[in-house]
């Protein structure tokens, strides 16, 4: 076996979820899946594939590609535009049936890549899914389809796509439902120029279920691979043929032979109560601390998808600034409930701040409280708060106050409510700085 790059990972959930479907009459009201996450500059671009409900608004298909932006890793993020930023093509087209999988390449300065799986809309619901590419000069689009797409014919759901050494190296799920429905093994094909030709490696597949028995016996959902420091990372939702998904993580050193780590799976999903799967999972890495966007389903609400993230941190120490209640006005005399703040996992954390801040109006006259309920099991939390602190008035002026909570359980959220029973306090933000000494 050799020698994992990371010996040690450790999970910290995210403030989950971190963008939800759209509203009735959105492009993607009915559910939004995970595809990759890039930084440009200083801001985040999370792409993900979601379909609508309203089809006589939308037109025929399903799947369309959006994106969201944050200047940080973990949010907030906000939707960009009112329409997809990649639409099916024209009835008849081998994209016509959906767009999806996209992931986004920076080439150069002012030229990106995308990479997406398509499907002609008279084979919906069957196989084969091809792979097309469009270009465009900002992340944010307009978004132009390559003239000679489909660029690789037949090779389903496309995970991840680098330039390494001047050769592009693209994964993907392929074939599908080869292991379990809608999962299968992960192939390689390999290019010198975006557009292709593309061939695919003659020892396909490069990562295979594991044995029957095993956590990911299944196969995986797709997923992209990540490049760094001469090593290709991928971390994947394995899962069992009931599609029960934790994140597993492989490495290689060649793009083609990939080691699971001894320690799989290295996020599991019991650890974030009520969810189902981490599926379609991607990548970033800002050592120590590698950020896994994903697919999260429910096992309550197996029809609701939505997107998430999981942090692994590599090392220690390390520091987590993870948003937590983020609200641009809080009514005069509101409170909010447990089910408004995302659980906030202390398991393996060793310390733990709260940031409070608000802005107050100029007759403001009351605080903004927030309450601290811990549970052991992320599921039931106490009906007495264990750390109660306001943030001190001050008119027309922004507030901030940070105190430190005792991690002493698993799990804790937070309720906020405005004293003042006259005036809203704006621009409502509490911070978790979760530490591991």
């Amino acid at each position: 076996m050799v020698r994992p790059v990371f010996e040690r990972l450790i999970h910290i959930p995210g403030p989950n979820p971190i963008i939800k479907s759209g509203g009735p009459g959105d492009w993607d009201e009915n559910c939004i899946e995970a595809c990759n996450v890039v930084k440009d500059g200083h801001t985040y671009y999370f792409y993900y594939h979601g379909v609508p409900d309203d089809n006589e608004k939308w037109g025929p298909g399903s799947y369309r590609m959006g994106v969201a932006t944050a200047m940080h890793p973990l949010g907030p993020w906000r939707k960009y535009g009112q329409a997809p930023l990649l639409d099916v093509g024209p009835e008849g087209g081998w994209d016509s049936g959906f767009v999806a999988c996209a992931t986004v390449l920076k080439e150069q300065e002012n030229t990106y890549y995308m990479f997406y799986s398509g499907l002609a809309g008279e084979r919906q619901g069957t196989l084969p899914q091809s792979i097309g590419l469009a270009t465009a000069d900002s992340p944010l689009g307009p978004w132009k389809k390559h003239e000679k797409n489909p660029i690789i014919e037949d090779f389903g759901y496309v995970g991840g796509v680098m330039k390494v050494d001047g050769k592009y190296y693209m994964y993907s799920l392929w074939p599908i439902d080869f292991d379990s429905p809608d999962q299968g093994p992960f192939c390689l094909a390999t290019a010198d120029r975006p557009e292709g030709p593309w061939r695919r490696y003659e020892n396909n597949p490069v990562l295979t279920a594991g044995p029957w028995g095993s956590w990911d016996d299944g196969g995986y959902s797709e997923a992209g691979v990540l490049y760094h420091e001469g090593v290709f990372h991928a971390f994947y939702g394995g899962t069992k043929w009931e599609k029960l998904e934790s994140i597993g993580y492989a490495y290689s050193f060649d793009g083609r032979n990939f080691h699971k780590h001894p320690a799989n799976p290295v996020a599991m999903r019991e650890r974030c109560p009520g969810t189902s799967a981490f599926a379609e999972v991607h990548a970033l890495f800002e050592p120590p601390l590698f950020y896994l966007y994903n697919t999260e389903r429910y096992i309550d609400d197996p029809e609701t998808e939505h997107l998430g993230v999981q942090i692994l941190a590599t090392s220690t120490p390390f520091r987590i600034d993870m948003p937590v209640m983020m609200m641009d006005s809080l009514k005069a005399g509101a409170r909010t409930g447990l089910g408004d703040c995302p659980p906030i996992g202390t398991e393996n954390v060793t310390s733990l701040a709260l940031t409070t801040g608000g802005s107050y109006c100029d007759t403001a006259s009351g605080a903004l409280r927030v309450k601290v309920f811990p549970s052991y099991d992320g599921i039931n939390y106490d009906t007495e708060p264990v750390t109660c602190l306001d943030l001190a008035v001050q008119p027309g002026q922004h507030g901030r106050k940070t105190v430190e909570v005792d991690p002493v359980v698993r799990f804790a959220k937070l309720t906020l409510e405005n004293l003042d029973e006259r005036e809203t306090i704006h621009d409502v933000r509490v911070i978790a700085t979760l530490g591991c000494a």
